[in-house]
């Protein structure tokens, strides 16, 4: 089991910053896949960013150069730092982690923070 809560969420304007950070507790979470999904009123879950155990990234096209996500092991923390950023990303946010065992994916998720892009 593990457990996720993430901060860091709020209200800032076009263009501007915000760091969201997702402490992971439980049994070897550091070699879980962690990452953050967003969604928006009306719309599905998406896929932000993740990164692996070893630092591998991935991210969605409409954050790339805008968002970095990173991960510290020792803390068992991954962040995700939001920059230039725009309306269209208001969106609840949530941590993400996952592991394969065998054929089978486990996933847990915490219990979202809000992001709101306004002026």
């Amino acid at each position: 089991q593990v457990q996720l809560v993430e901060s860091g969420g709020g209200l800032v304007q076009p263009g501007g910053s915000l760091r969201l950070s997702c402490a992971a507790s439980g049994s070897n979470s550091n070699i879980y896949t962690m990452g953050w999904y967003r969604q928006a009123p009306g719309k599905q879950r998406e896929l932000v960013a993740d990164i692996t155990s070893t630092g591998r990234t991935n991210y969605v096209d409409s954050v790339k150069g805008r968002f970095t996500i990173s991960r510290d092991n020792a803390k068992n923390t991954v962040y995700l730092q939001m920059n230039s950023l725009k309306p269209e990303d208001t969106a609840v946010y949530y941590c993400n982690a996952f592991k394969y065992i065998l054929l089978t994916r486990y996933d847990y998720w915490g219990p979202g923070t809000q992001v709101t892009v306004s002026s």
